[in-house]
């Protein structure tokens, strides 16, 4: 049998029918009836193969969860840009939970074997699509925090409402806890839209959103004004700003959904 092969050369039809051979498993019986041996006689290769393949079998696992996002990744970039970026916001969450509980076997595998340290690059992808949605927020002045932090804080509870609806039955899950869930971290991330009347938005709100628009404004484009070192740093201050210990669940109407911040 041949030596260790890099990945990069071998035949893209090998690898395409170890993850499809590996991803039936995973459908048919979930993530126990994903073993080498078994994928190696689906898809009719010896085992070593999908170790010089993949490496290990966290790296077929990892395949084989990028395989299972591809679909939602791609319909998540197809999302409209819409005039409201909050409102696209929605869009991408009501979209997230609509992939978790059709697909719960490919999002338990990537968010539901957390490992300290560690998010598959499925799971980097989608928050990458999400920092990039919620910087359109930031730019729109209606940002109560970092986007880090609220990309952060959106991922963890649609992760988490994903995953305890799927650990509930199907005929018993209450599928308005994703819909109030959305509406709580919706009033906890953002502010109301400059165009409502003078004192929709208390003074810190006002400090935050305009610190996060002028960090989205700033982008990536060079800054003939600030030296590299001094763009890094007011990018460092705006962030300060803007994930200052504050009362959130006094600003987000104490946990009422839909409520945003009088």
């Amino acid at each position: 049998m041949a030596e260790a092969t890099d990945q990069g050369q071998l035949p893209a039809t090998l690898r395409q029918r170890i993850v499809l051979a590996a991803a039936g498993l995973l459908e048919e019986g979930g993530l126990e009836a994903v073993s080498t041996r078994a994928v190696a006689a689906r898809a009719g290769v010896p085992p070593p193969t999908i170790f010089r393949t993949f490496g290990d079998k966290d790296g077929l696992l990892e395949a084989v969860g990028e395989h299972g996002f591809r679909t939602y990744l791609e319909a998540k970039t197809r999302l409209p840009e819409t005039e409201d970026p909050v409102e696209q916001l929605r869009m991408a969450w009501d979209l997230q939970i609509r992939f978790g509980l059709t697909h719960p076997a490919y999002y338990t595998l990537v968010y539901g074997q957390a490992r300290p340290g560690y998010l598959p690059q499925a799971g980097r992808e989608a928050i990458a699509e999400l920092r990039r949605m919620i910087t359109r927020v930031a730019a729109a002045g209606r940002l109560r925090m970092s986007v880090e932090r609220a990309a952060d804080l959106m991922h963890a509870v649609g992760v988490g409402a994903i995953i305890t609806m799927i650990s509930v039955p199907q005929e018993s899950r209450d599928l308005t806890m994703a819909d109030m869930a959305r509406e709580l971290v919706m009033a906890a991330l953002t502010v109301s839209p400059p165009a409502e009347p003078e004192g929709a938005e208390d003074g810190a709100d006002a400090v935050v959103s305009s610190a996060m628009a002028l960090r989205a404004a700033l982008g990536s484009r060079a800054v003939p004004a600030l030296s590299a070192a001094e763009k890094p740093l007011l990018v460092e201050w705006l962030n300060r700003l803007a994930d200052s210990p504050r009362d959130l669940v006094a600003q987000t109407g104490a946990g009422v959904p839909g409520q945003t911040p009088a």
